[in-house]
């Protein structure tokens, strides 16, 4: 089970990362695939939307707040199935006074 582990860190103030998983090997499914994710941030005022293809797993949310990578599998709050092809696109962006990290986990499983 491939597993995908970033660190987003110094987001800057009012900034946003389009995708956090760009330039990844994983950022496209390179099968049909199960995908689950947990994303949290250092802080409050921090905001994360998720899409699989043309899913939107989750509409702009509030991020879980927290200064460690999401526990597995308890804090993988989000899955969709991935199409082979679909693009995983992460975005997070920091509305608060100061710079937040950001903590990602994306597990997949093939679907045979």
């Amino acid at each position: 089970m491939p597993v995908i582990q970033k660190f987003t860190e110094g987001v800057a103030v009012g900034a946003v990362v389009e995708n956090v998983l760009a330039g990844s090997a994983f950022e496209f499914a390179n099968s049909n695939q199960i995908v689950s994710i947990g994303v949290v941030a250092n802080a409050v005022d921090t905001f994360v939307t998720i899409q699989i293809g043309t899913n939107i797993v989750l509409e702009e949310s509030a991020s879980v707040v927290k200064i460690t990578f999401p526990v597995i599998p308890d804090e993988m709050y989000y899955q969709d199935v991935a199409s082979q092809g679909d693009r995983i696109v992460i975005r997070v962006r920091n509305a608060s006074a100061a710079t937040r990290d950001f903590r990602t986990i994306v597990q997949t499983t093939p679907i045979r």
